[in-house]
């Protein structure tokens, strides 16, 4: 049991190849990782939120 264990990339789209790919196809794919990455910091934001919210009702 000398196997190591890769972890697997956090998203299947970051580092793939992109060489085969259209322009259009590219641009797709740009904005498919723009709502994510929007997606992303609004549940960011909302986490940032409770945990001050936590923080303050704990500093009472």
């Amino acid at each position: 049991m000398d196997e190591e264990i890769k972890p697997k990339p956090a998203d299947p789209l970051a580092g793939a190849d992109v060489s085969r790919l259209s322009v259009d196809e590219i641009e797709a794919r740009i904005a498919t990782l723009k709502a994510e990455i929007a997606r992303l910091e609004a549940a960011l934001a909302s986490k940032h939120a409770s945990r001050a919210a936590a923080d303050a009702a704990f500093k009472l």
